[in-house]
């Protein structure tokens, strides 16, 4: 498969930095000039950044038409962060952050100061399905402030929606419709606004079925049908769809399958099984590298933690003070169709690794 790079001069936090500056906020990063452009072009009382988890443009090119409504209003592709996943990637939109500067890297995180690889959404060890009691790790050590914060404090109303959260019940998730039409409703207030608005699918059914199955374009192709007949009715308003990754297929190979990798291992990997965060005993370095060099020749780049940082692979500017002690001695990042578990559910499409379906997505725009 073809290797792509993030490109932190047009990428997802890049978005949010153009819309800090937007509401005259001072932004981490540089802004998207697409965005500053459309931003201008495109005044509008109320801003709705709609957020599909796992919508990549190659996604979108195999299962919605070129005439469709998404596709019609594409401004242009852009870049996910690295890696190209959930944690990295909504923090960056949230924050404006990259991964290096907000610490919040993928699924699973390393933090030095539990000793324990946490998975940043739940705060439980991944390794032993412990819950932590005594404080929420993640937020604990790597707090943020996210932009409808930011932004409601400059005047406008700023909200965030996601199925998971308040208004929602916990383990009762909206339909999609139910929803938009709670989007919606924010609109037709007479306040100015800001609205985040993030929905788990395509991503979860992807993870499920892979992407290529009729189920998945059924599902693509009626978030996009129910978010035109919203656009049509908004007022005033400017409508942003975005992705956070893309998807591939993929399958998941044990590490303790390889017990010439494992046994160099201080703990188990973290990250993502896609961009696999690997600490390694002392004097087991050159194990490690013949090792992944005899099994993966072609299904992983290996990298130091040395060469990681000097290719800023995950963003640029001043890293977080906790980011250089979360990082292993190397990265084992795919290039193919796998991924790298233990003891994890087998995905039939993924995302994290270095692929362009994985690290590409659309910036749409709609003036309602």
């Amino acid at each position: 498969m073809p290797i792509q790079y993030p490109d932190y001069r047009n990428c997802i936090a890049n978005l949010a930095c153009s819309l800090l500056k937007h509401y005259g906020i001072t932004p981490p990063n540089a802004t998207l000039p697409m965005a500053d452009e459309l931003l201008k072009a495109c005044p509008a009382k109320h801003i709705v950044v709609l957020l599909l988890d796992g919508m990549g443009m190659s996604n979108m090119e195999k299962h919605l038409s070129p005439d469709g409504f998404f596709r019609k209003h594409l401004i242009a592709p852009y870049s996910s962060t690295f890696p190209p996943t959930t944690v990295a990637a909504t923090t960056a939109i949230l924050s404006g952050m990259t991964p290096n500067q907000s610490g919040w890297l993928g699924w699973v995180g390393y933090f030095p100061q539990v000793d324990r690889n946490i998975v940043y959404y739940w705060n439980v060890d991944n390794d032993t399905g412990e819950r932590m009691t005594d404080c929420n790790v993640p937020y604990t050590y790597l707090p943020y402030r996210n932009l409808p914060e930011r932004i409601g404090e400059t005047g406008p109303a700023a909200y965030a929606r996601l199925p998971f959260l308040p208004p929602y019940q916990p383990g009762n998730p909206p339909s999609f419709d139910t929803f938009l039409r709670d989007v919606e409703s924010l609109c037709q207030k007479e306040e100015r606004s800001y609205i985040y608005a993030y929905w788990d699918e395509p991503d979860h059914l992807m993870h499920e079925n892979g992407v290529d199955g009729e189920e998945v374009g059924r599902l693509m192709r009626s978030l996009e049908k129910r978010t035109a007949e919203m656009a049509s009715r908004l007022k005033d308003t400017l409508l942003i769809i975005t992705a956070d990754h893309g998807h591939i297929n993929n399958h998941n190979v044990e590490i303790m399958d390889y017990p010439d990798i494992a046994e160099c291992l201080v703990r188990l990997p973290s990250i993502e099984l896609r961009a696999a965060n690997l600490f390694v005993k002392p004097g087991m370095e050159k194990q490690l590298e013949s090792a992944f060099a005899k099994h993966f020749p072609d299904e992983f780049i290996l990298l130091t933690k040395e060469q990681v940082l000097f290719q800023q692979l995950f963003g640029t500017g001043e890293n977080h003070p906790l980011f250089e002690g979360m990082l292993g001695d190397y990265l084992a990042i795919g290039i193919s169709d796998i991924g790298i578990a233990h003891n994890a559910p087998e995905h039939k499409g993924n995302h994290a690794g270095f692929t362009p379906e994985e690290m590409t997505i659309p910036l749409i725009a709609v003036k309602c």
